[in-house]
């Protein structure tokens, strides 16, 4: 593809070289630099794109998209913007022909449960329209037959244009994504318009990135700004109103307490799932899905209004959601030849937290143990708040190393501990996160229930110098099924 077809629609300050120069591949990364590349010099918060353009420029880049000016050969072709991580995006659209306009984008954003609704959505979708849908999420990328690894939430601009490019020749109509704040804060979704948008609901988390829940707000609502359809509230969250006044085309709600168009009523949580009244236009139908909590109600909730208003039939919509069995580290029950459960959950927020232990709280007939840490490197004031809250719901907690990053993991700890003091619950800390699971495997009984919380589905520890595997449900299982040999 020529320069002026990838940079048109794009606000150039200064062009030098030639426009019909014909470009193979575009990346803002200069390892992935080949012959005939457009490098794309990002201004990052580690580091700056324009100091690895000689090492670009050795490796096949024959044009550079800049902010800054730079000296160059004369047969480098040399596009300067304004912002160049915001003219990605178009370019990235550009190059891959737009893929995005032909796809229906479904886009939920939220603190919580955006892996869950988006997983939801997808199997409704395909069930009943017998069509191929693509997800983007934490988890993986769903891209045909092929189930990618997700890097991080959202996609880099670059690398998410060409997954629409790949699912839309793969034959997909509908695309379901997480759009995380980071995403739409750094304009990784900008160019996009979205069939429709989701609120889960708003929590506190990412205020290392944020700096304040101001910032954290107006990153989410940016979503909303680019729905072409219908979008979808939490009509319980406490953020509801700040959603909904940034609103310009029609939505519709979900919730518990507060009276909306979608509703769930006389909710019964047990330890096999829960059992809620739903009521839709009037019509009342139980509900028996196969995950426990309040919470679980919610994402089920989310994705029934989506999935009605789209035109599938109510009762569709609830004979796949009755049959979902969960998503890989989002409340995964494991069960012990000795009697107890363990969970492994995600919850790495204050709110995320406290939701699943108040989910097992209502069912559990012994004692809770919770596994837990905080991520390094992330927001430091949820520590002492994530420790309160162990300490308040469970009977006993074992503080750990989580992905401690470039920080102490003992710090870490010491931080979380502060939060743990202000309640009575006892506790341990172990530095060592297997260790740490191991002791409270070893320490529970028939009944009990043992949550080990914040890593989910990541089988990678990180650390300072190194990513170790580290896959929780394996280590489980191990210890689980040769409990003895731990004694």
């Amino acid at each position: 593809m020529q320069i002026k077809e990838i940079i048109k629609d794009i606000e150039v300050v200064e062009l030098i070289g030639n426009l019909n120069l014909d470009i193979k591949h575009i990346t803002n990364h200069s390892g992935d630099v080949k012959n005939h590349t457009l490098f794309i010099c990002i201004k990052g918060y580690k580091h700056d794109g324009h100091d690895f353009i000689d090492q670009a420029l050795k490796k096949g880049a024959t044009a550079l998209l800049v902010e800054k000016d730079v000296s160059v050969p004369h047969n480098i072709t040399v596009i300067k913007v304004k912002d160049t991580r915001k003219a990605m995006s178009k370019i990235a659209s550009n190059f891959y022909g737009n893929p995005a306009e032909q796809l229906k984008l479904i886009g939920v954003t939220g603190t919580n449960g955006k892996t869950t609704v988006t997983n939801l959505i997808k199997n409704v979708i395909m069930t009943t329209e017998d069509e191929y849908v693509g997800l983007i999420g934490t988890i993986h990328n769903k891209i045909g037959k092929n189930i990618v690894e997700a890097e991080r939430t959202t996609p880099e601009s670059i690398h998410l244009q060409k997954i629409f490019r790949e699912m839309l020749d793969s034959g997909a109509q509908y695309v379901v994504m997480e759009v995380s704040s980071h995403a739409l804060e750094l304009g990784r979704v900008d160019g996009c318009k979205f069939e429709v948008a989701v609120f889960t609901n708003i929590t506190q988390d990412h205020l290392d990135f944020h700096g304040n829940m101001e910032n954290y707000l107006k990153s989410k609502a940016k979503l909303f700004e680019m729905v072409s359809g219908f979008s979808v509230l939490n009509r319980d969250d406490d953020y509801f109103d700040y959603f909904k006044k940034r609103l310009s085309g029609p939505f519709y709600t979900y919730g518990i307490k507060h009276q909306a168009d979608i509703m769930a009523k006389d909710i019964k949580i047990s330890s096999d799932g829960t059992i809620f009244k739903l009521s839709v236009n009037g019509r009342e139908t139980v509900v028996r899905i196969k995950i426990p909590g309040l919470f679980s109600v919610y994402n089920f909730l989310a994705t029934i209004t989506v999935c009605f208003n789209l035109g599938i039939s109510l009762d569709s919509i609830i004979a796949i959601l009755e049959d979902f069995e969960g998503v890989e580290g989002r409340f995964e029950v494991l069960h012990s030849p000795k009697g107890f459960k363990v969970i492994i959950d995600y919850a790495h927020t204050p709110d995320g937290l406290k939701n699943v232990l108040s989910t097992i709280r209502e069912f559990a007939e012994g004692r809770i143990f919770v596994v837990f840490g905080c991520g390094g490197d992330r927001d430091k004031t949820k520590r002492p708040i994530m420790g309160r809250i162990a300490g308040e719901l469970a009977d006993f907690v074992v503080i750990t190393s989580d992905n401690p990053r470039s920080e102490d993991p003992v710090k870490i700890i010491e931080e979380i501990e502060t939060g743990i003091k202000e309640t009575k619950t006892p506790y341990t800390k172990i530095e060592d996160r297997k260790e740490a699971i191991k002791f409270a495997l070893n320490e529970a009984e028939e009944k009990d229930v043992v949550l080990i919380a914040g890593k989910g589905h990541e089988k990678y520890q990180i650390f300072k110098d190194k990513t170790i595997p580290f896959n929780e449900k394996e280590i489980v299982l191990d210890i689980i099924n040769n409990i003895q040999e731990c004694k």
